[in-house]
């Protein structure tokens, strides 16, 4: 694993673990840092880490927390709290 790699997955826990305690702010920070190391060495984001984090408002999505998590026929539909943006995953 790469040296960025490893900082992007290090970021996520740090990510969740502050939305766990309350610090949004810090959480969005960390999540920004983790896209911009992905976008200066052309790697992309951990699936778990797209997926657990919003596209417009930079927050690490928590289900409870900072999103709503809800199971449709053939998808998982997940909405931010911060922002209202939805995001839509297909499951089996």
């Amino acid at each position: 694993m790469s040296i960025p790699a490893e900082r992007m997955k290090r970021l996520h826990v740090l990510a969740r673990e502050a939305v766990a305690t309350g610090k949004k702010a810090r959480a969005r920070s960390y999540v920004k840092l983790a896209r911009r190391i992905g976008e200066r060495n052309r790697i992309s984001l951990p699936r778990q880490f797209r997926r657990f984090s919003c596209d417009n408002c930079d927050i690490y999505l928590r289900p409870a927390k900072t999103a709503r998590v809800r199971l449709q026929p053939g998808h998982v539909v997940i909405r931010c709290l911060e922002c209202g943006a939805t995001k839509r995953y297909p499951h089996e």
